[in-house]
This record gives structure tokens, C-alpha cells and sequence, in this order.
């Protein structure tokens, strides 16, 4: 592993090659270019905002664009990221059959792009943050370490996606069933609060994402210190993915080019 992690670092300049590359692909041809970036969260903040405060006006949940924009925002960058990592062994499979790198740089720049255009989103969450006068306190340093975490987690379940769809098509058909399932299954426009406390305790053990929305939540929208705890688990959980989905992954990449 040493070994491939060195030579994926050699690979460096491609890595940024195809991040940049997937960058353009995604706005090529938009009147608005990366402005969507800032637009997209807007307009679904907006779309969430009237269905649950106006249509829905006994939500007593205070400044709900900002509540939902502090998970709305890290869970599509998790839901593209992992949904054009699932293609992108598939999808590039004449590079893969006539150059050789390590293959692990495609599912790689997939998560970089999303986080790229991620990040940019954060431009938004910040004015909203402003706008209704949510003040961050010094625990918003960590947001850096929440993203980084969850980079690594998302990184884990691209190469576990990106290797099934090599041998089994199905498998993006049946994750964009399951991705929306997900969405639901995670408090994003609701407080996990709000389930009942059995329930809410095992969604923080068995949804990942659950934790790391409460994570952006607590350091960006209630500016509250988070457990010790909850910050080990959540950051073991991600090592594991990762570590798991690198070994899935460099097992069957050597017959990817016989494959796709």
C-alpha cells in the first residue's frame, strides 16, 4: 500500500489535470458557468425554506435557511461525489485500456472536483450566516477537520461504488434508489431531535452522514463545542471506509482494463 500511495503522489499532475477537467465538463456549455455553485444551494434552500416554514408554517425551527443549508451543502457534495465516482472507471474505460496509471486517481479527482465546487458553496452558507446574524464562534475552526473527515470517508465509499460498477452495471441504477433513500433517512431538513430518542441513537451508529451533519450544525449553526467522543467515532468511521474501500479497490483493479 506504501507502495501505490507513493506512486499515486508521482501521479499528482494528472490528479489535477482531471479535477480541473471535471470542473469544466460540469459547467460546459452553462450560460452561468461556476456561478451555479453559489446559485444550485440557493434555490434549494428556497425551495426547502417555503415548503417547511410557509406551507408548513408550525416548523418552529429558528432561521431554517441556515439550518438547512448547514447540511444541505455537505450532503450534495457526498451525493455527487459518490455518484460520478460510481462511473468513472466505466466511463473512462478507453484510457484505461490504452495508458496505465494508477487507477485510483479517477474515482480520486471525482471526489476533489466535488469537494472544489463544495467549497465554493460554503461562500453561500457564510452569507446566510451573515444575513441572519448567526455568530460563529472559535469551534467554526473546525470546520476544516469536518471536511477533511468527511472527504475521507466519501473517498472510501467512491472506491467501493467506482469497483462494484466495473462488475456489476446495476450498481448506479440501485445507488440512486439508495442515495435518495438516504436523503431521507438523514436529518437534513428535519432535527434529529425531533425522532424519537431510540431511534435518533441509532442513526448516529448507522448513518455515517447523519453524524457529520450534526457536526457542521453544531459548529456553525448553534457554535457549540462537540464531544471528544462523537468527534473519535466519526473520524474512525471514516479511516475504516477508507481503508477498506482502498483494499476493494486495488484487489480488482488489476482486471479493470478486461472488464469495462
Amino acid at each position: 500500500m506504501r507502495e501505490r500511495i507513493l506512486e499515486l503522489v508521482k501521479y499528482r499532475e494528472l490528479v489535477r489535470n482531471l479535477v480541473i477537467r471535471d470542473i469544466k465538463l460540469r459547467y460546459r456549455n452553462s450560460v452561468l458557468g461556476f456561478v451555479w455553485c453559489l446559485g444550485n444551494p440557493l434555490l434549494m434552500m428556497a425551495v426547502f425554506t417555503v415548503v417547511f416554514t410557509i406551507l408548513m408554517p408550525k416548523n418552529v425551527i429558528p432561521k431554517y435557511p441556515v439550518f438547512i443549508l448547514c447540511a444541505l451543502l455537505p450532503w450534495n457534495y457526498f451525493n455527487t461525489a459518490i455518484m460520478g465516482a460510481i462511473d468513472s472507471i466505466v466511463g473512462n474505460a478507453h484510457l484505461i485500456k490504452k495508458v496505465y496509471f494508477p487507477r485510483e486517481v479517477l474515482p480520486l479527482s471525482i471526489v476533489l472536483a466535488n469537494l472544489v465546487n463544495f467549497l465554493l458553496a460554503l461562500i453561500v452558507l457564510f452569507a446566510m450566516l451573515f444575513v441572519f446574524r448567526v455568530h460563529l464562534t472559535p469551534w467554526a475552526l473546525y470546520l476544516p477537520l469536518i471536511i477533511f473527515i468527511q472527504t475521507i470517508f466519501t473517498l472510501g465509499l467512491a472506491l467501493i461504488f467506482a469497483t462494484l460498477n466495473v462488475f456489476y452495471r446495476d450498481t448506479k441504477i440501485i445507488m440512486e434508489v439508495g442515495m435518495l433513500a438516504w436523503f431521507f433517512l438523514t436529518p437534513i431538513f428535519y432535527r434529529i431531535e425531533d425522532l424519537v430518542p431510540q431511534y435518533a441513537r441509532l442513526m448516529y451508529w448507522v448513518n455515517p452522514m447523519a453524524s457529520f451533519i450534526s457536526w457542521y450544525r453544531i459548529v456553525l449553526y448553534h457554535g457549540i463545542s462537540m464531544e471528544p467522543g462523537f468527534i473519535f467515532r466519526t473520524f474512525v468511521t471514516s479511516v475504516i471506509a477508507l481503508v477498506v474501500g482502498y483494499f476493494v479497490f486495488t484487489r480488482y483493479s488489476s482486471v479493470f482494463g478486461e472488464e469495462v
